[in-house]
């Protein structure tokens, strides 16, 4: 880069990290999550507002060059390597074993209901969606945004509110990170259909190669990785050495996911599961502290701003296609998880605020959208709705659990 272009590289990532500060300590005044502060941000910095109001100074500070452009995409690219495998860190099916049924119950009617729901929506109103080219991948994708929740938003609410060792925090966390590992395969499965037009009779090879890389990853991990960090010591009198070697996983990953035609961030996923499954060898902790607070809190903050300087929000704002979206996202997950904590034997009391905490989105619907958007399967249009719905679910979520959840 020519110097003129590093200053504005510099200049743009100093910004998106101040306004990310400002905003998400605002929000955590207000007892929010910090990521919806960092997406007001992104749009009050974005073409929404400042490129709307101050079109000069917004040129000024975010000038159209594709060096520079490239540069900031690729930094947020690898950080989203490194937050993903925090986010999957955090996935730990030993709790399955304690709520079997609720917690099945939960989780597949919790995903199915908002899935085909989604599905449905699509191929019901199909003038909503604009021009596609590829419809069914567009309803498999809508279905898979609608029925993933957002593991670390609701863990944050959860910690919040002081639920996390409950009964409620127990199936709500388990049963996202079931619904997550199901939307993500799916996802997988999305992508790598991308450049092909509609799935027809490769659906079924393709899930299967899906599946075949993730338990692939999740038995290097069990039966290598794991044994290897409990036995090599030296990483004790060595932390670098540790975070340099998830790093070189991290990135094997991603490779890999890349190679067979997914996208690198699910590998960066598996490879937090596999790890975070071992509870024997104590490395876990201090790769969670050396990896998780850089990737919270440098990492994501740069990719949930990028967010709102992708799209105006204003121009881009489809009344009808938000308020469906965001009915059909509450109605599809609070129903379905609701009626099947309920048919997993949970009281209606303890059912209902299991809806609700699975139906915060947030950072992981973000991230599948800005994904799809991408890659040209969404619009503009699609992609705010989706954003939006993520907000407003996680403001929502936040509060009513607080009122359903008291004794």
């Amino acid at each position: 880069m020519t110097h003129p272009q590093l200053h504005a590289f510099f200049v743009q990532i100093g910004l998106m990290l101040a306004v990310a500060w400002l905003f998400g300590y605002l929000m955590k005044k207000f007892a929010q999550p910090v990521v919806l502060g960092e997406l007001i941000g992104g749009i009050l910095l974005g073409p929404t507002l400042l490129g709307a109001f101050c079109p000069d100074i917004y040129a000024l500070l975010f000038p159209i060059d594709k060096t520079v452009t490239t540069s900031i995409d690729g930094l947020l690219k690898v950080g989203m390597l490194f937050f993903m495998f925090a986010a999957g860190l955090e996935i730990n099916l030993v709790h399955f074993r304690q709520c079997k049924l609720i917690i099945a119950s939960t989780s597949l009617i919790g995903g199915a209901l908002p899935f085909a729901l989604g599905f449905g929506m699509v191929l019901l109103f199909p003038g909503l969606w604009g021009e596609s080219s590829r419809p069914l991948l567009l309803a498999l994708f809508m279905g898979t945004a609608l029925s993933i929740s957002a593991l670390p938003v609701i863990a944050r609410i959860l910690m919040d509110l002081d639920l996390i060792g409950t009964r409620i925090g127990m199936t709500v966390m388990t049963s996202a990170m079931i619904n997550d590992l199901a939307g993500w395969a799916l996802f997988a499965f999305i992508l790598r259909n991308l450049g092909q037009g509609d799935p027809s009779g490769n659906i079924f090879s393709t899930l299967a190669l899906v599946l075949a890389y993730a338990v692939l990853v999740l038995a290097i991990g069990h039966w290598l990785i794991q044994p290897f960090l409990r036995r090599v010591r030296y990483f004790q009198d060595w932390p670098g050495g540790l975070l340099t070697f998830v790093s070189v996983l991290i990135v094997l990953a991603a490779v890999g996911a890349e190679e067979i035609g997914i996208h690198a961030i699910f590998g960066a996923f598996l490879v937090g599961m596999a790890i975070g499954q071992d509870q024997g060898s104590g490395q876990e902790k201090p790769i969670k502290l050396m990896v998780q607070p850089f990737a919270i809190n440098f990492f994501a903050p740069l990719y949930f701003v990028s967010v709102g300087l992708k799209a105006n929000f204003f121009s881009q704002f489809d009344g009808i296609l938000v308020l469906l979206v965001f009915v059909v996202a509450c109605l599809g997950k609070v129903l379905g998880a609701g009626v099947g904590a309920r048919l997993g034997g949970m009281r209606w009391r303890e059912a209902w605020p299991v809806g609700v905490g699975l139906n915060a989105r947030g950072a992981i619907e973000i991230i599948l959208a800005s994904v799809a958007l991408e890659h040209h399967l969404i619009d503009q249009r699609i992609f705010v709705a989706l954003v939006l719905m993520a907000f407003a679910t996680s403001i929502i979520s936040g509060s009513v659990l607080k009122y359903l959840a008291k004794p």
